[in-house]
């Protein structure tokens, strides 16, 4: 399991909004019990806090592998979102109290109450909505992506993207085959996957790898491989896997498919990592063939500049879920993916160049998607 500066100071704010849960839940026990009552509430109090905290701290300890801690640490990031928005509405609900004066009718109060009482229960409700029912809501999209000088026979060429799969405690296989099996449904002409196949190394990387191999498409299926198996330390296991079940996963190396007359230079690299950004794609450059119709897998979507300059024509990528957790404010897409990438999801654009990030498939952290569902992605080539 990763842990990053992110999860460390997600613990501040978290141990904050537990503070002031606490006290209002200690608050109403002083008022409405006394003794042995009063001493198992503070108890029960005291103990919640102290186990929200500890779930929390399990989704950022190196060590922490395996399904109970991922999911303890799942329910500790997801109550610690929901605990940190439901402390800023009750202290606005609490502000606009404190103003209210003593003419002020009952019926103003108790909707005032009521009010307070739906900011604070919301976001225990749109977790709920996104971890049971978003969370597997796997959607179809497909799109024309129109490239500057595409090949004639390339044209109309549909390529299948499947991403970030997250085979885990919050991925059952049984749900991971209602996306291989839909994704069969779609006829492509080549398939891809991006990277991402599981979460840490406890995870069942076989069996994630027996489902993809399950993927038609008369081109073949590829991969390209992605940091959780940079973390798993399973990039070799899972070229080798990979490759006897019949998808090859390209390594700083590239596939040439032909379409009728027409070249499809298909090439994979390892996740480019962000701490050295002069690096990214380094060599890269030799494995476009003129005259064809280039298209790169890159886990990392923030290579897209660079894959620009050196001349690729199309890149595949994941990585950031679509944000995961998004809010749209006045047509903005606002997600915590927006601090880290400007290529959260969607079609960009770069003169002649093309990127594609997809919302991708599994969940990391916590098992919830809001306003960013899992995506099946086929892209159709178009000539512009």
């Amino acid at each position: 399991m990763s842990h990053s500066p992110v999860i460390y100071g997600g613990l501040v704010p978290l141990l904050l909004a537990q503070w002031w849960i606490s006290r209002v839940f200690l608050r109403r026990a002083e008022r409405r019990w006394e003794g042995w009552k009063r001493r198992c509430a503070r108890g029960a109090v005291y103990l919640f806090g102290g186990f929200a905290v500890a779930c929390y701290l399990c989704s950022c300890w190196p060590a922490a592998s395996g399904a109970i801690p991922t999911i303890l640490g799942g329910v500790g990031i997801a109550y610690a979102a929901v605990a940190v928005v439901a402390m800023c509405a009750g202290a606005a609900v609490s502000a606009v109290h404190k103003r209210l004066n003593a003419k002020t009718d009952v019926g103003h109060r108790r909707a005032l109450n009521m009010a307070g009482t739906l900011a604070v229960a919301s976001p225990f409700a749109a977790i709920g909505y996104g971890a049971l029912v978003q969370r597997t809501n796997f959607q179809v999209r497909e799109f024309d992506v129109a490239l500057p000088g595409l090949p004639a026979d390339l044209d109309g060429l549909r390529i299948l993207q499947l991403s970030d799969l997250h085979l885990s405690a919050f991925l059952s296989e049984r749900e991971l085959a209602r996306v291989i099996d839909a994704a069969i449904e779609l006829r492509p002409n080549l398939a891809v996957v991006t990277g991402d196949l599981i979460s840490d190394a406890s995870d069942p990387l076989d069996a994630c790898i027996r489902q993809i191999a399950r993927l038609k498409a008369d081109a073949g299926v590829f991969g390209c491989l992605g940091n959780h198996e940079r973390f798993a330390r399973a990039e070799n296991y899972t070229t080798r896997a990979a490759a006897a079940a019949g998808v090859p996963f390209l390594r700083g190396r590239a596939r040439q498919l032909r379409f009728g007359d027409s070249i499809l230079n298909l090439a994979g690299v390892d996740y480019q990592s962000s701490s050295d950004k002069r690096d990214y794609l380094r060599g890269a450059g030799r494995l476009i063939v003129p005259g064809a119709c280039n298209v790169l897998l890159s886990h990392n979507p923030d290579v897209f500049p660079t894959a620009a300059g050196q001349g690729w024509n199309l890149q595949l990528s994941g990585h950031t879920h679509g944000g995961q957790v998004t809010v749209e404010i006045f047509d903005q897409a606002i997600s915590p993916a927006r601090f880290f990438t400007p290529y959260v999801y969607g079609l960009f654009r770069s003169g002649a160049s093309r990127a594609y990030v997809t919302r991708g498939i599994g969940t990391l952290g916590i098992p919830v998607r809001l306003g960013a569902p899992p995506e099946i992605a086929v892209l159709r080539l178009r000539k512009a």
